[in-house]
């Protein structure tokens, strides 16, 4: 899919605009398809990050492809700020000082690997976002993850104790997928005027 910066900085104000709604109302902000161009209309999985001074605050996103583009974003900017289980909901008065990043997935393909060392030699640091499935457990890491964990090694270690794993856990049926993403941020915090 291509987004081209206009495009991102209108999705990027759609974000924000859900998370506002979703603050003082309770539901993410309904999106009318009609008011947009027909490839941001397809689905696609997004994931919605928000940070204050590059301290995470929420991340939410979906791993597959089930509704519209623009209809995921939404519902995940309003999911990152008040459902992600490892933050309190933010508050309508934290919103201007809340920076969002936006993260579209291209579609997972499974890593066959019969070793830790095999799959780790097909992993690209920085580049690739991986998912890790075993038995009803399922976690991911995005592309951004590699600037806090740039070790492939502790990256997959990570992984694994996300998935309430053991770090160094290796079954047959354990299953690995990579994908990459088409990443945008706001370039900074919104103004404090931004009340509305």
């Amino acid at each position: 899919m291509r987004i081209d910066p206009e495009e991102r900085q209108q999705l990027l104000k759609l974000a924000r605009a859900s998370l506002r709604h979703g603050l003082l109302s309770g539901v993410p902000l309904p999106v009318a398809l009609q008011d947009w161009p027909a490839h941001l209309c397809e689905p696609a999985a997004s994931f919605v990050t928000l940070r204050r001074s590059n301290r995470l605050l929420g991340c939410i996103g979906s791993l597959e492809a089930c509704r519209p583009l623009v209809r995921d974003i939404a519902e995940n900017a309003y999911a990152a700020g008040t459902r992600d289980p490892r933050f309190a909901p933010l508050r309508p008065a934290e919103l201007a000082e809340v920076r969002l990043e936006i993260s579209v997935l291209t579609p997972p393909q499974v890593l066959s690997a019969a070793s830790e060392r095999e799959l780790l030699s097909r992993i690209q640091p920085g580049v690739d976002g991986l998912i890790l499935e075993w038995q009803g457990r399922t976690s991911t890491f995005l592309p951004a993850v590699w600037r806090q964990i740039p070790q492939p090694s502790d990256f997959l270690e990570q992984l694994r104790l996300k998935a309430d794993l053991e770090p160094k856990f290796w079954a047959r049926g354990l299953t690995f997928y990579r994908y990459q993403t088409i990443t945008f941020q706001e370039e900074l915090a919104p103004l404090a005027q931004d009340t509305s």
